[in-house]
Parts: C-alpha cells; sequence; structure tokens
C-alpha cells in the first residue's frame, strides 16, 4: 500500500474516533504532534508496529491502516468506542485516617469510564487532601470492584479498600493482625490501627492520576 492511502487511512480512522484535528488526537494519546501529523498528511510513512498502536488507540485494526485492507467503518468505530461508565461513590484521603466519605443524596453526581478489566461491580473515588501521597495525588481516581467479599491472602501486603466491623469504609495498606480473623491496617501516614475486624476488603484495580482524571470525569447532570 502506497504511504499516500496509508495516511489516507489514518486520517478517516482519526476522524471516525471522534477526534477532529491531528492535534487534538497526538494531544489526547501523548504522542508527538509533529510526528503524527506527518505520518497522517503522508510526509513521513509509519511501520506496522507505529500502525498498531495507532489502531489500538481509534478503535480500528492495524490491517486496516497498513495492508490492502477495507477502510475504516466509522460507525463500527464509534460503537466500539461508545464508553461503559461507572459511578464515583465517594472521597477519600481527606485525613490521615484515610476515611471514604460516601456522595450520598447529592443532586449531581460523577461517571467515569470503566478502567481496563473493571466489571459491573467498578465504582471510582475521588482523592482529596495530600494523605495518600506517594500513592494516589489529589484530584486523581482510585477504581476498586464493590464486591463486599471477605480479605483474602493475595492482597497483604497491598494497598487496599476495606470496611471495618464498626462500619468505616478506609483505603489502607492490609497485614496480618496478630491476633486470629483480625488485621492490621497501615496508613500512607499515620499509625497503622492494629488487629481491626473487617466485613469486606477490595483490591485496587486502577488509580488515575489528577490531570488525566480532569478528562475522563463526567457530571450526570450534562
Amino acid at each position: 500500500m502506497r504511504t499516500e492511502l496509508r495516511a489516507a487511512r489514518l486520517k478517516e480512522a482519526r476522524k471516525a474516533a471522534g477526534f477532529k484535528t491531528a492535534a487534538g488526537a497526538a494531544e489526547h494519546f501523548g504522542w508527538n504532534r509533529n510526528t503524527y501529523s506527518s505520518n497522517e498528511n503522508g510526509h513521513a510513512p509509519y511501520s506496522y508496529a507505529t500502525a498498531k498502536r495507532y489502531a489500538q488507540a481509534f478503535g480500528v485494526s492495524a490491517q486496516a491502516l497498513y495492508d490492502d485492507a477495507p477502510p475504516p467503518d466509522p460507525d463500527a468505530a464509534a460503537g466500539r468506542r461508545r464508553e461503559t461508565l461507572v459511578p464515583v461513590i465517594g472521597r477519600v484521603g481527606a485525613d490521615a485516617e484515610g476515611r471514604v466519605l460516601f456522595a450520598t443524596g447529592q443532586e449531581a453526581g460523577e461517571l467515569v469510564p470503566l478502567p481496563p478489566g473493571g466489571t459491573k461491580r467498578a465504582v471510582a473515588l475521588r482523592i482529596v487532601g495530600h494523605s495518600m501521597h506517594g500513592v494516589a495525588d489529589e484530584g486523581g481516581l482510585i477504581y476498586f470492584e464493590d464486591q463486599r467479599t471477605p480479605p483474602t491472602p493475595d492482597m497483604f501486603g497491598h494497598v487496599v479498600v476495606v470496611e471495618t466491623a464498626e462500619g468505616e469504609v478506609l483505603v489502607k495498606r492490609l497485614l496480618r493482625g496478630s491476633l486470629k480473623g483480625r488485621y492490621d491496617l497501615e496508613s500512607v501516614v499515620g499509625p497503622v490501627r492494629e488487629n481491626a475486624k473487617l466485613r469486606w476488603a477490595a483490591h485496587i484495580t486502577a488509580i488515575i492520576p489528577p490531570h488525566q482524571a480532569r478528562r475522563i470525569l463526567r457530571s450526570t447532570s450534562a
């Protein structure tokens, strides 16, 4: 396939994915703007490895961009890119205890895209304050699966979301307690809570930094 035709296919895929300009697509995916523009306008050919990266971003096959395959279908691309959204259910990190403050009773909530590997049980928390610095920064997001199941051994040593027997929901590093069936909860900052009794624990499935969180947050009032 000629360089010009590959460039035209790339431009079609970018538009079908909802990006009006080459510069906008490059900025969104963190690509070098000049390199991408040169690939799209045919001034510089791109490799098959690069085609795979572009194809994954735009929701098409690498063959459609690089080989002699039919051009991307805009309707199909739009369908593949339709987002599944999950709720932001609360805030965490406002104090050293890492408590989760649930966003109940609000008129307008927030939604965020389902993370890779997430299920219909996925939910997210907004990070506020600086008590979780080093794990997650203020303005970011923490995703977890709200499955409400007991702690499992593979959680030990990891930062997880837990609910105590007293009904507190916390984000803590889970450690074995000195008593049977109890757990130590280590804060990012602050003291360790020893021998806590837990109702459930959940792995954190994704942490999104603040700059990316601002891009993906959706308001239910929009």
